[in-house]
């Protein structure tokens, strides 16, 4: 995902630091009760810190996007995203390591690893252009970790960047983030393409959605007449995938859309209003809860700091359950009252825990 679509691989001074340990919310209820929510710190010096996973046995697992940087060679093809592993009493282990970072073609930023999914005794993570698959089901934190030139790869991007599509004119992919459908098969949301793919088979991908372009509203003025709609996470609710999209540049303020997606590839509009939705919990309300990178964007000093957000949705409704997050990117739910966020702006792991 390009830095015109993407805050995740973007390289932005981040400026204020994450202070706020408790936040009190009204508007939420949990039954006739307006809860209360405690954000806690459970690990900080995570540098480009993206997606996460947990396990059985509470450990918590994290994505590190890596570098775009010059080599001694000129090379930006880096290759030191990693996926690392926290225990239950806060101890960093690597796990899987050397994985692919490099310079986007498009807009020159990076594209390291990003969002990663646990299937059992597995870890799929996004890296690069690439699709890995780990087998973890030995691996214990404080082991060797298992480099990623020994385990299976897939290439996702030069198949997705080789179809034609109107909605893809720059022929760009950015595999992103991935959940498995009720088939069984890994469906993908491809930041650069604009589309969900369906992984079919061990190096066979197709299209399963394009998601459209959006009316820019700031134009004429700042940027073009249309503005990508940039999907980052995709979610299988029972009926439908729920796709939520970043928008490109300029980020206009609310206009991110959540979709859907079924599972033929009609896209509809689930909920709209939104500002740079970068991924989604189940919420077991049954409210859905989406993550909001930031309130908004200045071409000159970037994105607002301190200013993302975890809400609650429905379908027609929003309701704020976080406030103040720096630039949050991830969730996980471990239970019904309990999600594990990551925090670009600040490098960290946050535990949201309804008291």
């Amino acid at each position: 995902m390009s830095s015109k679509k993407n805050p995740a691989g973007a390289k932005i001074a981040w400026l204020v630091p994450f202070a706020a340990l408790l936040f009190l919310f009204a508007g939420c209820k949990r039954g006739n009760e307006t809860p209360h929510l405690s954000v806690t710190t459970v690990a900080t010096g995570l540098p480009g810190v993206m997606g996460i996973e947990t396990d059985n046995y509470g450990n918590i697992w994290v994505s590190e996007g890596g570098t775009d940087t010059l080599d001694t060679k000129g090379s930006t093809y880096n290759n030191d995203g990693k996926v690392i592993v926290i225990t239950p009493n806060g101890k960093k282990y690597d796990a899987i390591v050397n994985l692919s970072s490099y310079a986007n073609v498009h807009s020159g930023e990076l594209q390291g690893t990003v969002h990663i999914l646990r299937d059992g005794g597995t870890m799929y993570v996004l890296s690069g252009d690439y699709l890995y698959k780990a087998d973890i089901s030995r691996f214990r934190a404080g082991d060797k970790p298992i480099d990623a030139s020994t385990i299976p790869s897939e290439d996702i991007a030069s198949v997705i960047s080789k179809i034609p599509s109107s909605n893809n004119p720059e022929q760009d992919s950015h595999p992103y983030n991935l959940t498995i459908g009720p088939d069984g098969h890994l469906y993908i949301s491809d930041a650069g393409a604009n589309a969900i793919v369906r992984r079919n088979g061990v190096n066979d991908y197709s299209i399963l959605a394009e998601i459209p372009a959006i009316a820019n509203p700031s134009f004429p003025g700042l940027g073009g007449p249309t503005v990508q709609p940039v999907p980052t996470s995709i979610r299988y609710d029972g009926s439908n995938f729920l796709v939520t999209t970043l928008t490109g540049f300029p980020f206009p303020a609310g206009q991110a859309i959540i979709y859907k997606v079924s599972l033929s590839g009609n896209v509809s509009i689930y909920q709209k209003g939104f500002t740079m939705l970068v991924d989604q919990a189940a919420g077991n309300y049954p409210n859905h809860i989406v993550v909001q990178y930031a309130s908004g964007f200045n071409p000159a000093t970037g994105y607002e700091p301190n200013s993302g957000s975890l809400l609650w949705v429905d379908g027609s409704t929003s309701q704020l359950l976080a406030g103040g997050l720096n630039q949050p990117v991830s969730i996980k739910q471990a239970n019904g009252y309990t999600w594990y966020v990551t925090s670009l702006g600040d490098g960290s792991v946050l535990k949201v825990t309804y008291n």
